[in-house]
């Protein structure tokens, strides 16, 4: 019986190396060899959990061919991999990833760092700040005044309590877009309703395109339910989308869905304008395509004054082509698993259906918590100390990196929880994995691309600030120069307190 449970293509393989940045050679080295810098780009990608642990590698000639190299080479790196305990090997089974005895499965995703490590580590993996208090203590004192009625039925509600339900659609008619219950579901946060909308529409080898760069959780997610996807190049800085390449995508690969972030983009933070939201609706109308909006970084906007332009979903009346996802985790908490989807009232009759065979529904207590916060102001409330910790975060963070590492190029956001980094040609997939052995936890650029893009950047979230902000930057300054000179095996930088 075979020791894998996925495979990597050789095509596939060879895309992702040649889109890493070779390994700098320290001060006075020299190149490694060929089959040195191959074990070492395909340990990184197993690191990165960009190939996964158990999946099995392509023969050595395939990836010899596919990489252009000698035979000879891929056979001494699968060797050099195989004693390092990142490969393992069975006649007649191939050859497949592991991880060596001891180190932690690498994580596909973004998931928070855990508790126990907080203390000595800077978490800059997760774009998450902590609850805003004391209006989450208040949520869930409401709630539980109004749990009783609801205490005596089977609490089972697919598309989420009435209440809320009526109270989301208001909130949109409130913003210009007329909204019956019927075109809301509940669900348990963004992640769940993608999840459902993916399944829904996008059945296995289904195409959907998506930006590029794009939020890596959902990318997996699709990845994960068998989709096909399709890039789409975000336009350059913080201009949006670039609407040819859209119009073109959506015309030659007809892609059954389109996921797009209008909002405060993550990773890079761009604000689509009004222009753009209509002609990407009318292109994606024309293709036949569903177009999915993430509006979860929609009330961060960070600049006060600031008018944002019209929700996506007004600009498709008849509601026939776009579908939006809402949550509270990023405007309230992520700890408050509450999110939902505004489509067609047919849409979400067949999205409440489906339910039956996944979730069942979303807790209770949470709903009625987020819905007490929505009726008594408490929502507004938060959300403005979300915005002014987000907002100091931000420029404290924008201060410290170009105190520290000048050289690293960004574009500051009016909005939203992330900056998108070019680390001054370094590889984002190296200073990832070197920032966790001096205190720093970032996210590496691949982790937003699709097949190995943005291997020169870094996602870093205003998660942090004041002394915290100053000190991470310090760790990424020190990690750079790790890379930077090649000492990347062994090595760690001094640590300071974090204050």
């Amino acid at each position: 019986m075979a020791a894998w449970t996925s495979a990597v293509g050789a095509a596939q393989l060879a895309r992702q190396l040649n889109a890493q940045q070779p390994r700098p050679a320290g001060r006075g080295t020299r190149k490694p060899p060929a089959y040195r810098a191959l074990a070492d780009g395909i340990r990184l990608l197993v690191l990165e959990g960009r190939v996964p642990v158990a999946a099995r590698l392509p023969a050595e000639r395939e990836l010899a061919l596919a990489l252009s190299v000698s035979r000879t080479t891929v056979a001494a790196a699968y060797e050099t991999l195989r004693a390092e305990g990142f490969l393992e090997s069975r006649r007649g089974a191939g050859s497949w990833t592991a991880v060596p005895a001891g180190n932690p499965l690498p994580a596909r995703g973004l998931e928070p760092l855990p508790p126990e490590s907080l203390g000595s580590m800077i978490d800059l993996g997760c774009a998450a700040l902590p609850a805003p208090e004391p209006w989450l203590t208040r949520a869930v004192q409401g709630a539980l005044e109004e749990l009783p009625p609801y205490a005596h039925t089977h609490g089972d509600y697919p598309a989420g309590l009435p209440a809320l339900r009526q109270m989301l659609a208001d909130r949109y008619t409130a913003r210009g877009i007329n909204t019956m219950p019927e075109q809301i579901m509940v669900t348990t946060g963004a992640m769940g309703a993608m999840d459902a909308i993916c399944h829904l529409f996008a059945g296995h080898g289904e195409r959907i395109a998506v930006e590029s760069p794009s939020y890596a959780n959902i990318l997996q997610l699709m990845r994960e339910a068998g989709a096909r996807l399709v890039p789409v190049a975000m336009a350059e800085g913080l201009a949006g989308w670039d609407l040819p390449r859209w119009r073109q995508v959506l015309r030659d690969a007809a892609p059954r869905l389109a996921y797009v972030v209008a909002d405060f983009h993550n990773p890079t933070g761009a604000l689509a304008d009004e222009d753009q939201r209509r002609r990407l609706v009318d292109a994606a109308r024309s293709a036949g395509t569903v177009l999915v909006v993430d509006e979860t970084m929609s009330e961060l906007r960070l600049e006060p004054g600031l008018e944002m332009p019209r929700p996506v979903c007004g600009f498709d009346p008849a509601g026939s082509t776009v579908i939006t996802v809402g949550s509270a985790s990023k405007a309230f908490w992520a700890g408050m698993r509450i999110g939902w989807v505004r489509a067609a009232p047919d849409v979400i009759r067949s999205l409440v259906a489906a339910r039956a065979y996944a979730d069942l529904g979303t807790p209770v207590l949470e709903q009625l918590g987020v819905n007490w916060l929505m009726r008594t102001g408490g929502w507004e409330e938060a959300v403005g100390m979300r915005r002014a910790q987000a907002r100091e975060n931000r420029d404290a963070l924008v201060a410290a990196v170009r105190r520290e590492l000048p050289d690293w190029e960004f574009e500051v956001p009016l909005g939203g929880l992330t900056l998108w980094v070019r680390a001054g040609g370094l590889s984002g997939s190296r200073l990832a994995e070197v920032g966790e052995r001096v205190g720093v936890r970032v996210p590496s650029g691949p982790r937003f691309g699709v097949d190995g893009a943005f291997e020169g950047y870094v996602r870093l979230p205003f998660t942090v600030g004041g002394p915290v902000a100053g000190e991470a930057a310090v760790r990424l300054a020190a990690a750079a120069e790790l890379v930077a000179t090649g000492a990347t095996a062994g090595t760690e930088a001094p640590r300071t307190s974090v204050a």
